[in-house]
């Protein structure tokens, strides 16, 4: 299976592949990632989830992307826009969602936005301007702002089935650039 490979000036971005999956695994259990993304009990949780980003991959065409700087091997994140169905309402279910994570040694170097606004440029082309949602930890100050500056407006707070508080976000569908 390939996919698409966007690069930006200081980032790389691919498809997962299965040995990208123990990579990712150290960065979202590292607790200063970990304790914004609600609900990841351990390794097997991980790996559903990382099985859950390819199977959006293979059923609708799009999914996230991992990222590493240009030039270096090891994973730093990823960030995409995927399919899921997490039961938090029709406003939200069963629609193309964005997400990021990025290794906490590289936050606030701006590689999030850099990674998204070429996802988001990518998805736009590629499957046509469509309403994106995204959830995201209240208490999780860089990635609400992150999340306005890349057009998401707040739409309401809820909770995420096992009662964590998550705040919902949608960005409208845009022409793409062309």
């Amino acid at each position: 299976m390939s996919g698409p490979l966007l690069t930006t000036p200081r980032l790389e971005l691919w498809q997962p592949q299965a040995d990208d999956e123990s990579q990712m695994y150290a960065i979202v259990a590292n607790p200063a990632t970990h304790r914004y993304l609600g609900g990841m009990a351990d390794r097997a949780d991980h790996f559903a989830r990382f099985q859950r980003g390819a199977g959006s991959w293979f059923l609708k065409g799009y999914g996230p992307f991992m990222v590493r700087i240009r030039g270096e091997a090891p994973v730093i994140g990823n960030c995409g826009v995927f399919h899921s169905y997490r039961g938090l309402g029709p406003d939200f279910d069963d629609k193309p969602e964005g997400g990021w994570i990025i290794a906490a040694e590289h936050v606030g170097r701006g590689f999030a936005r850099e990674a998204m606004d070429a996802v988001l440029g990518w998805f736009d082309a590629a499957h046509g301007p469509r309403e994106i949602v995204c959830m995201i930890d209240p208490d999780n100050g860089p990635s609400i702002a992150l999340a306005g500056a890349l057009g998401f407006a707040f739409t309401r707070d809820t909770a995420l089935p096992d009662g964590a508080p998550i705040r919902l976000f949608s960005r409208a569908g845009t022409k793409a650039a062309g």
